[in-house]
């Protein structure tokens, strides 16, 4: 199974959805293997994962077209995609070898467009969802985000609270909260 976690923008989420997503995909998969494909030159989901390691994710770093692919067409077991944000290359050669696309965004802002720039690079029959990161619960931008993506008719897979995306990075342990609501996107993506 490969799930993408993409969004054309940048800081919405994308590294501590990939992160938390494989250690979910690792703590229910005891004969599969589980890697973390971080396909951003940033390294950002390499960085955490050498900080703070988990067990039964084996990282693969691949920066490139090429180095994706080939990450991809050749892991057997689940694989979680980190993508970089604006290297349309990169992007579309992981969305179009994935099984799910998990799309982090934000609330509010001028997030709903990016969001939309990267659904237009999503073929019809690969299951996608949003997944609002760092949310404020109980807000009316949250309120208004929800209904605006269920109007649009793309279905919204999480919603993530503020203190998770606070309590993340390298160095930092996983938080409970964090683990519960992407087992719940893991297993919307899983029903493909």
């Amino acid at each position: 199974m490969n799930i993408v976690v993409s969004n054309v923008k940048g800081g919405v989420g994308k590294t501590t959805s990939a992160i938390y997503l494989a250690a979910v995909a690792a703590s229910g998969s005891k004969w599969r293997p589980v890697a973390l494909v971080d396909a951003d030159r940033q390294a950002s989901s390499a960085e955490w994962l050498e900080q703070d390691p988990i067990d039964g994710v084996e990282l693969i770093e691949a920066p490139s077209e090429r180095t994706v692919v080939r990450a991809l067409d050749k892991f057997d077991g689940t694989v979680v995609v980190d993508t970089p944000p604006g290297d349309e290359r990169i992007v579309r050669a992981a969305i179009l070898r994935a099984d799910a696309v998990v799309i982090p965004t934000r609330a509010g802002g001028v997030e709903p467009t990016r969001v939309l720039a990267t659904l237009q690079m999503i073929p019809k029959d690969i299951p996608c969802g949003v997944v609002v990161c760092a949310a404020r619960l109980g807000t009316n931008d949250l309120a208004v985000t929800v209904e605006e993506w269920a109007e649009a008719q793309v279905p919204v897979w999480g919603v993530v609270p503020e203190r998770v995306g606070i309590a993340a990075g390298p160095g930092a342990r996983l938080h409970r909260e964090g683990l519960e609501e992407y087992a719940r996107v893991f297993k919307r993506a899983q029903k493909r």
